[in-house]
């Protein structure tokens, strides 16, 4: 019997997204992002409930401010005290573990997924999905972009605009496009 689509996901094999059991989980994501973006805020809380049963975890005192995005949810794992300001997208098509205390920009955009190089595979719906890690104590400032297969390390800081396309170590600071180290003053 052929693996599932889901199956090759989270292997991290090559899968296709145009697949009817995947369409089905997205809807289930859409469905608790919706309900989370549009309740008031001081009736949907932290979290709103469908999106907090939604996630893989969410940690004591997590809180995502509206409008928030993402493909899944069950692949996002936010540790206590975790903050991601209004905007945020997270294509969670591989795990995204973000540690306790970090605080997320508005419009910081997560990407798992990477596309295929061929245009054929492209319009095949095939894409990888890569995990990403955030340590505790990070800071990733307002529109940054982190892409699949990199680590955070714990206590770094992406400057706001900042594209990561490899790993940060531990309290670094990185800026620009791509990101590139910077001395902290």
């Amino acid at each position: 019997m052929a693996e599932s689509e889901r199956v090759k996901m989270v292997a991290g094999e090559w899968y296709t997204c145009i697949d009817d059991e995947l369409e089905s989980l997205r809807g289930i994501a859409r469905d608790a992002v919706f309900e989370h973006n549009l309740l008031p805020p001081r009736q949907r809380g932290n979290l709103g409930p469908g999106l907090k049963a939604l996630l893989g975890r969410a940690g004591e005192g997590a809180r995502i401010e509206a409008p928030f995005h993402c493909a899944y949810g069950f692949n996002i794992f936010l540790g206590d005290g975790v903050f991601l300001n209004a905007g945020c997208t997270i294509l969670d098509t591989a795990s995204v573990r973000i540690g306790k205390a970090t605080l997320l920009g508005p419009n910081v955009q997560i990407y798992c997924a990477e596309h295929h190089k061929e245009a054929s595979g492209r319009q095949a719906g095939l894409e990888i999905a890569r995990p990403i890690e955030i340590g505790a104590n990070a800071w990733i400032g307002g529109s940054a972009v982190i892409l699949g297969g990199v680590s955070i390390g714990e206590g770094a800081i992406v400057g706001a605009g900042a594209v990561v396309t490899r790993d940060v170590a531990a309290n670094a600071t990185v800026i620009g496009n791509p990101a590139r180290p910077v001395k902290r003053g």
